[in-house]
């Protein structure tokens, strides 16, 4: 590292540069500038392709050298956000394997890889835009950006009226936050931060926050258990009784609607009057670190943010498109597509995050990004898509199998008695990973077509 400095004096000396001959110095010289040369061209070439906070010819005075050199280092940048974006390299793979009508197989798992980087350019991109935006319009963002991934596929499933697919990969979505990712930063955070034999310590979080934010998934169960009862009910009256279906739907729609509201006012507590509450105990910059910047500007950002989108679109299409063909060959139901696999892809990166942040004792951090996405789908993208299906013409509701339903409340009680306290160890992280392997087991075990034709029968088929 302490050549840099000389290697770059000697290639500013550099014939090639400044038009001097090699001839003309003495051989001492001569070899000093090959020398350079070299180191240079390295140099010159690592900040090209690998330096994310400089490009060469950004300050070009010319505006299409400027122009080229900006749009390589929006490129450089999105690139090098994470270690998963070398998976890129899945998407064009994947647009032609639909396009050529591959194999279902082939068809899902070739999009299922990706759409994996794709979440995380998206959620980059999202992150890139909050600095510039301040605290307030920057978590309004990445409430409504966090599960985009989630949201588009499920909007395309439920246009091909997928029903269970989306039912599924709501639930799927919420607890793979609640029990996957927060049992991991439980587990390796709490491994991680044990303390002495005999000795042991906890980590800490909000517990305020917890037992507001358990509330409200509380709240979500019941949105869920209640239309299931209600339809229990009236199929025991009457099980051919086309009203059944009415209200259930009508049920479903309403508290769709309260759910928003509901949201919204969480979003004003959290964001505006009781923001304090949800301020980390240790925010960056107080243990040393220096507030981080962005990379690049919020226009090249959204640009960002809208192809990817696009490109999200595309693949989650070809996706959604090859599960009742993959189905049918593999026998694995829709239910365990929805509620294990689809999770997976648009929370990659967010899993990551909150397992590293809770690794570094941040646990405010990763509960926020665990229970924080987890109320995100609960009361806002389920009953947004409830919503959406009401417009476009799909019997979307929150009547969700019952076998469904009673895991999604199980999983929240467990959830509720476990961070109610503040406190967090590897045992209860070793818990919840416990009970979601359970529930993952269940319904692969679950035979491919059982629950997907008891819920055609609740929402007509497709």
């Amino acid at each position: 590292m302490a050549s840099k400095p000389n290697a770059t004096v000697a290639s500013e000396r550099t014939p090639l540069i400044n038009g001097e001959s090699a001839s003309s110095n003495g051989g001492h010289h001569h070899h000093h500038h090959i020398i350079g040369g070299h180191h240079s061209t390295r140099s010159a070439a690592y900040q090209f392709f690998f330096d994310a906070n400089h490009t060469p010819g950004n300050g070009s005075d010319k505006f299409v050298i400027r122009s080229l050199a900006y749009t390589w280092h929006v490129t450089k940048v999105t690139l090098l956000s994470n270690y998963v974006n070398f998976l890129l390299i899945m998407v064009p793979i994947g647009i032609i394997a639909g396009r050529l009508g591959w194999s279902p197989t082939a068809v899902f798992t070739i999009n299922f890889f990706a759409i994996i980087p794709l979440a995380a350019v998206l959620s980059f991109a999202t992150e890139e835009i909050s600095l510039k935006l301040g605290e307030t319009l920057g978590g309004l963002l990445n409430a409504t950006f966090g599960n985009a991934v989630e949201l588009i596929v499920s909007i395309v499933a439920l246009r091909d009226n997928q029903i269970q697919v989306v039912q599924s990969s709501m639930l799927g979505s919420i607890l793979s936050n609640l029990l996957l990712v927060m049992g991991m930063c439980f587990l390796f955070g709490g491994l991680r931060h044990r303390g002495s034999t005999g000795n042991g310590t906890e980590q800490t979080f909000s517990a305020a926050v917890a037992q507001t934010t358990c509330s409200l998934m509380a709240l979500s169960s019941a949105s869920l258990v209640i239309p299931a009862a209600l339809y229990g009910v009236l199929d025991q009256k009457d099980p051919s009784n086309g009203d059944r279906d009415r209200s259930i739907l009508v049920l479903s729609r309403g508290t769709a609607i309260i759910l928003l509201i509901l949201y919204a006012l969480y979003l004003i507590f959290q964001l505006r009057t009781h923001s304090n509450l949800f301020d980390p105990e240790d925010p960056a910059g107080i243990d040393g670190e220096e507030p981080e910047q962005p990379s690049m500007g919020p226009i090249a950002a959204t640009v960002v943010l809208v192809v990817v989108t696009v490109l999200v679109a595309v693949c989650a299409d070809y996706l959604v498109g090859s599960i009742d063909a993959l189905v049918e060959t593999t026998n694995i139901s829709k239910a365990f597509i929805g509620l294990i696999l689809i999770p997976i892809v648009g929370n990659a990166a967010e899993h990551v995050t909150a397992v590293v942040v809770a690794l570094r004792n941040k646990m405010d951090l990763a509960m926020g990004v665990a229970i924080g996405s987890s109320i995100q789908i609960a009361l806002g993208v389920t009953p947004f898509l409830v919503i959406v299906g009401w417009i476009i013409g799909r019997e979307m509701t929150l009547h969700f199998e019952t076998f469904e339903t009673v895991a999604f409340a199980v999983s929240v009680l467990v959830v509720t008695y476990t961070v109610q306290d503040g406190k967090s160890n590897y045992l209860e992280g070793a818990m919840l990973l416990g009970l979601y392997i359970i529930i993952a087991v269940a319904f692969f075990a679950t035979p491919g077509d059982f629950l997907d034709k008891a819920t055609d029968l609740v929402t007509g088929g497709n």
